[in-house]
């Protein structure tokens, strides 16, 4: 009886422990109230465990881009679903033929509803990676260089890959890959983004357009902002950014950014309550991406944060080009762009 008593006891203490832990540690999320009848059985996805390849990606966004305009126009989305309902979320042994051989189904007259009718997780993983993927590809208007206009420049339509690499063209990055590794700083907890290794001073980038939503200290990201995109499934986070010059000149909380907008600088801060303070060893970037399939996961012990390695090898091939403002000291883009939404298409 004393052994239960004593057991009781020490779990008990445990339990107080983690509590004070995560309320006194002031971490980046804050505890979300109990959830309402209302919202107790609401239908949303609640994990998303993103596995797709590089080569998966960048296959099937060739695919997307080149026959948009064909007789049958194949959807990414669609084609990486199919695959990740058909092989259990498994791409370890993916090639390149297992979407060929999709792809020739739906031009033999099939649709993807009638191939994916008796798959019984297909709507689940087109849902979870429409909200991962639909924000970077479109179209979108952008400057490029023109020696016969007066400004140097002219505006050109185009559709594809309209989301930008993090770090600005012509600055040297390399991957950190430790995506759900361990941390200690505060209490034990998990890694839930990707490691961009570069030199103080390097411009960051907008990687998609949206709303800025937090800017300012967190003692584990030190310099951080948070941007949401415009549909709000997604949520990219910036961190460890550059002592004392953080952040563009022109943002604050509530600001609109368009992808390739420079909205910071890397650094090394962070690991610490007191502001400013460099405290990480290594000059990096770290972006991570959270998925909102619910307002209650916001800010909550159910975020669900993705890994990004592959969606970043992706977009290195898009990257801004930008330039030193020598009265402000800030970085700008040089060419701009503007996005296209779907409704204003013909």
């Amino acid at each position: 009886m004393r052994y239960l008593l004593q057991r009781k006891l020490s779990l008990f203490l445990i339990a107080g422990l983690i509590t004070v832990l995560f309320i006194g540690s002031g971490w980046y999320f804050s505890f979300a109230p109990a959830k309402t009848a209302e919202s107790k059985d609401a239908d949303y996805i609640k994990w998303v465990d993103f596995n797709v390849p590089y080569e998966a990606l960048d296959y099937s966004l060739k695919l997307h881009i080149e026959s948009r305009n064909s007789e049958i126009p194949l959807d990414w989305i669609e084609l990486l679903a199919y695959l990740a309902a058909e092989n259990g979320n498994n791409f370890r042994n993916f090639k390149t033929g297992q979407i060929d051989s999709v792809v020739d189904k739906l031009r033999d007259g099939k649709t993807m509803e009638m191939l994916a009718q008796d798959m019984k997780y297909y709507d689940y993983y087109h849902e979870a990676y429409t909200a991962i993927l639909s924000g970077l590809v479109g179209d979108y208007e952008i400057e490029v260089p023109d020696e016969t206009s007066p400004t140097g420049k002219r505006w050109e339509r185009k559709y594809g890959l309209k989301a930008f690499c993090p770090i600005a063209k012509n600055y040297y990055y390399s991957h950190y890959y430790d995506f759900g590794a361990g941390r200690s700083y505060g209490f034990f907890r998990r890694h839930l983004g990707h490691d961009m290794i570069g030199s103080v001073g390097t411009p960051v980038v907008a990687v998609e357009g949206g709303i800025i939503e937090a800017m300012g200290w967190n003692q584990y990201g030190g310099w951080r902002i948070g941007i949401r995109s415009y549909d709000r499934k997604r949520y990219y986070y910036y961190a460890h950014l550059r002592k004392d010059f953080p952040f563009h000149k022109s943002l604050s909380v509530g600001s609109v950014v368009k992808p390739g907008d420079v909205i910071g600088y890397l650094g090394r801060t962070g690991y610490s309550r007191t502001e400013n303070v460099n405290n990480i060893r290594q000059a990096h970037l770290h972006i991570g991406l959270q998925l909102i399939f619910h307002e209650s996961q916001k800010d909550s012990p159910n975020e669900i944060w993705i890994d990004v390695y592959q969606l970043m090898r992706l977009l290195s091939r898009n990257r801004c080009e930008v330039e030193k403002d020598p009265e402000t000291k800030d970085y700008y883009r040089v060419y701009d762009i503007r996005e296209i939404p779907e409704s204003y298409i013909e």
